[in-house]
């Protein structure tokens, strides 16, 4: 009888003819079309592992990954970084690391790199973070062809950095060809159209980085099965004084003035009296959803919504924001000072008013690029935007953040914090945290640190079985390896 093979096609695996035993049977699905097996190319991996557990041998014909010769990397860790990589190979190369931007996520993923020799997809949410990738693996593998997927470059090489959006695209042909995934900023792989990134991929080792994995519609619970659990994490807190710099947070609050509070007083009421009418309530889950489709079902719906946008536009760029700022800036007119709003009328009423370069998504790349270039070199001392840079932007002359307005998200503050907590000698970073009083934004302030619960930090699920000491830095050696179980 012809020996039982697994190919790649487009995205799936294909078995042929059907091996005896029974460990393959549940990975496999019948497809009348070819009339053929099939099996989801995620479960590449356990597929294999439990056919060679039963003793079922297959031919391996999917799997086009090519080997790496690598040089040893220079630059020494830091703890956390050492204590990360050892997690994710007990790990069995798979899982998700949780550290704070600054942290030296990059790092660990080179670690990674140099670790398991293999073909490397390396995933990232911006162009801007595509480049910056691109040149840090340059400078930490010199001899080896370091590519780029998006924004006009389709290289095929065996590191390859890509977006998101790029990998999406051509998923089904990277799917084969890369035996490392490393996800950055992984939060935004459970999307409906990135997540295929993963689904259409045999790649057995993945490794994802983020500073805030958790996402508003539950979804990074998918990461567990698309990368794998939370096996490491830290929190700015844990890494101050070391890897990052220390840091203080603090918080100021600011009174309306009597007409803003009068005003803001009458939407608030008008859009209650909707609520309470139409028996919605904005502290449960479905609440904001709720509201919004009520609001488009009639005149005094949209009437009360628009009324809660007015509210928070008073709460958001009250006068009183503007002194304080303008007492901020004052004070801290020698640091390097980034200015965070949530919308960009207010970001151009605060360049306008200070003479700030601003930057928003409608800032073309060159003007973007020029200005924190500026901003680095001490040209621009400080910069104001919505929320552009809240990820993805390295700025580690920063030392000072002020938040105007935000989102009640623990992630965009973690991020905006992360802004200015990169190593600096004798550096303090310090986040201030301007709110209106006695408005809906003291409540979407406790909600963004709320979330952020220090005492979850280090809670990650460790596969600790056949942990060999001697073994953990061993790098992958042979193709024979690929066994996956003596990792």
């Amino acid at each position: 009888m012809r020996k039982s093979a697994l190919s790649y096609d487009r995205g799936t695996l294909v078995l042929h003819p059907p091996p005896k035993g029974k460990a393959w049977v549940d990975f496999a699905v019948w497809d009348d079309r070819i009339e053929k097996f099939r099996v989801p190319a995620r479960d590449y991996r356990k597929l294999l592992e439990a056919c060679k557990t039963e003793g079922i041998e297959i031919e391996d014909r999917a799997r086009y990954f090519r080997e790496l010769e690598l040089k040893p990397l220079v630059q020494e860790p830091f703890k956390h970084q050492q204590e990360a990589l050892e997690s994710w190979i007990r790990a069995k190369r798979q899982g998700v690391v949780v550290l704070p931007t600054g942290a030296g996520k990059t790092f660990v993923a080179q670690m990674a790199i140099e670790a398991t020799p293999r073909s490397t997809l390396i995933v990232v949410p911006t162009l801007d973070l595509m480049h910056q990738w691109y040149a840090n693996l340059k400078a930490a593998f010199p001899d080896t062809e370091v590519g780029l997927l998006g924004g006009g470059s389709k290289d095929d090489s065996p590191i390859l950095v890509a977006t998101y959006d790029s990998a999406a695209i051509y998923a089904e042909k990277l799917g084969n060809q890369y035996a490392l995934q490393i996800f950055d900023e992984c939060h935004h792989l459970p999307g409906d159209f990135v997540r295929t990134i993963a689904e259409y991929s045999i790649a057995p080792y993945r490794l994802g980085l983020t500073a805030t994995p958790e996402r508003g519609d539950n979804k990074h619970t998918d990461l567990d099965t698309l990368i794998g659990p939370i096996i490491y994490r830290k929190a700015p807190e844990d890494l101050a004084g070391g890897a990052l710099s220390e840091h203080k947070i603090k918080q100021i609050k600011v009174t309306l003035s009597d007409t803003e509070r009068a005003e803001y007083d009458r939407l608030i009421a008008q859009r209650n009296d909707f609520l309470n009418r139409s028996k919605i309530s904005l502290g449960t889950l479905d609440g904001w959803q709720r509201f919004v489709q009520a609001s488009g079902r009639s005149k005094e719906g949209r009437a009360a919504m628009l009324a809660h946008r007015n509210a928070r536009q008073i709460a958001f760029g009250t006068e009183a924001k503007l002194l304080t700022l303008a007492d901020l800036l004052e004070q801290h007119h020698q640091d390097r000072v980034l200015v965070f709003t949530d919308d960009n009328n207010m970001v151009y009423r605060i360049s306008q008013a200070f003479l700030i370069p601003a930057i928003t998504h409608q800032s073309k790349v060159k003007e973007r690029h020029e200005i924190l270039q500026n901003f680095r070199e001490g040209e621009y001392p400080r910069v104001v935007t919505s929320r552009v840079l809240n990820e993805g932007v390295d700025v580690p002359e920063a030392n000072v953040a002020i938040i105007l307005s935000g989102t009640g998200t623990t992630r965009e503050y973690v991020q905006r914090l992360g802004r200015i907590l990169r190593r600096g000698e004798g550096k303090l970073a310090l986040l201030y945290e301007v709110i209106a009083e006695n408005t809906a934004e003291e409540n979407v302030s406790k909600r963004r640190r709320g979330e952020y619960k220090p005492e979850e930090r280090g809670k990650v699920k460790e596969d600790r079985k056949d942990q060999n000491q001697s073994r953990l830095f061993e790098r992958i050696d042979s193709e024979e390896s690929l066994g996956f179980d003596d990792l």
